[in-house]
């Protein structure tokens, strides 16, 4: 692939994985290279139409999910989402749904993976806690089906969630932007906080560097257990 990962940022694995959940085809969400670093036994959950190019590459515990459909992992229900994105893995792969995911336990936790902004969301949940929203790509410009700084941060307008952690930028890039066009890799999450500041002043905003993580009790529930989310 012509993209390179910022920093060289190695896949993190953490103990007692109990699945993983990918929204669509896209080589910058579906990287079989960095899948298999978790293992072939890890217990994958993908959108329908996807579950054939895993298991040829190996893989022996995937899973196929509709929009709408849910699944129980322990106490934690995870339910399928709409996305408007494209849905072909390119050049010549094959077609599957895009999704995102709603995961309820203890917190709500709503991932959008890859989408443009869509009326729906408002109903999507009745209380939402967390809202991983994608704020840009891997380049300069985007094409359909992306949320940029400001569309995720309107957003926040329908989903209504008590915190946002923009996603989906300064991770992967072209061969030369990390020299020549660094802004595209650090200034989304800045300028979504911005209009979600002016757009959305209730929703709590956390900008994580890629690679590190949150723990939502310290935002959310002060004096609770809580988890850790990476």
């Amino acid at each position: 692939m012509h993209l390179r990962r910022s920093k060289a940022q190695q896949v993190l694995v953490e103990p007692d994985l109990d699945a993983v959940l990918i929204s669509h085809l896209h080589f910058d969400h579906l990287h079989l290279p960095s899948l298999k670093q978790l293992g072939r036994q890890t217990r994958l959950f993908v959108p329908r139409g996807a579950g054939r190019l895993l298991k040829r590459a190996g893989f022996s515990r995937v899973e196929e999910i509709s929009i709408g459909e849910t699944v129980q992992i322990k106490s934690v229900r995870i339910k399928a989402t709409y996305a408007l994105h494209n849905k072909r893995r390119h050049p010549l792969g094959p077609t599957a749904e895009c999704i995102g995911y709603l995961i309820e336990g203890s917190h709500s936790v709503y991932f959008a993976g890859d989408t443009d902004l869509f009326p729906e969301m408002a109903a999507m949940v009745d209380r939402l806690d967390v809202a991983l929203l994608p704020v840009w790509g891997w380049g300069p410009t985007l094409g359909r089906g992306h949320m940029d700084p400001l569309r995720a941060a309107e957003a926040l307008q329908l989903l209504t969630p008590r915190l946002a952690i923009p996603i989906h930028w300064g991770t992967l890039h072209p061969v030369g932007f990390n020299w020549f066009k660094p802004r595209f890799l650090t200034h989304p999450p800045h300028e979504f906080a911005h209009h979600a500041a002016r757009l959305a002043p209730a929703v709590n905003t956390r900008i994580l560097q890629p690679g590190t993580s949150i723990r939502l009790v310290e935002h959310l529930t002060p004096g609770d257990s809580g988890e850790s989310w990476t």
